[in-house]
């Protein structure tokens, strides 16, 4: 039963509206805030924040990346996995591939500091074929601030409770259409 409510909550996961300009995740809804190319990838990337939040004051974000030049999803996420595993500001939680699907979802946490505020960020990627052309990569990611070592526990605890439900929410949801128009809404 546990496992039809989350394939359940994971078909409507990701929501997207007419005209993609929001998506829900989780019963939390995102709207969209920016979309651009990006020079690197040579393809656009979406970033939807909560209705308050933007770029600049966020404290989860979901994001839609298109790379029309990369063909192999698994080998990509195996190689981020390895660039994470080198960073000593992050520490990989779980990496979980579907070779059959050439799907791969990974977990992270990375320790970060912003306007004199410790934070962790918790990131969840996907990474699979684009129905068109290339590679989709989908990515959740919340900050979470603390001051002392009781915090930190609390975070970790807390993390580590809901990380299979993010895995397995980004493993079995649709992935939102990228939308191939420049926004910016701070």
């Amino acid at each position: 039963m546990k496992k039809f409510i989350i394939a359940l909550c994971a078909l409507f996961s990701f929501l997207p509206n007419s005209y993609a300009q929001e998506i829900k995740f989780d019963n939390v809804l995102y709207k969209l805030k920016f979309s651009a190319v990006s020079p690197s990838v040579k393809g656009y990337g979406n970033e939807y924040f909560k209705p308050n939040e933007n770029f600049s004051n966020w404290s989860e974000m979901i994001g839609i990346y298109h790379y029309p030049n990369e063909n192999n999803p698994l080998k990509y996420a195996e190689n981020f996995d390895k660039q994470i595993e080198q960073n000593d500001n992050c520490l990989l939680l779980k990496l979980v591939e579907n070779k059959d699907a050439n799907k791969a979802v990974l977990s992270f946490l990375t320790n970060n500091c912003e306007n004199s505020r410790k934070y962790f960020e918790y990131d969840v990627y996907k990474f699979e074929k684009s129905l068109k052309k290339g590679m989709i990569v989908s990515k959740y990611a919340s900050k979470h601030y603390f001051n002392d070592n009781n915090e930190i526990t609390q975070i970790a605890q807390k993390i580590k409770k809901d990380n299979d439900k993010y895995l397995e929410l980004f493993i079995i949801s649709q992935t939102p259409t990228v939308l191939e128009q420049d926004i910016t809404d701070n």
